[in-house]
């Protein structure tokens, strides 16, 4: 009877750690997969950032009013300002 209580703990605290070790993993590779995503936004919010103040320049190099440009870009009279 000893050695099947013996045989039972271990079997549940071997399945424990199996069970936390294989939670980590899942919690990592959803950590990452939500890292990636996190990036690929920022990513994109920096690029199109970056396309309005090219396309403001280009409109400033035009002799396009401040006016249009802020409503064509939605970039602010300072931000497009700052890039004369």
């Amino acid at each position: 009877m000893k050695y099947k209580e013996e045989g039972l703990k271990e079997g549940r605290e071997e399945g424990l750690k199996e069970g936390r070790e294989e939670g980590l993993k899942e919690g990592r590779e959803e950590g990452r997969e939500e890292g990636r995503e996190e990036g690929r936004e920022e990513g994109l919010k920096e690029g199109i950032e970056k396309s309005k103040i090219e396309i403001a320049k280009n409109l400033l190099k035009l002799g396009i009013e401040i006016e249009s440009i802020k409503k064509s870009t939605g970039l602010s009279d300072q931000e497009i300002n700052s890039l004369r």
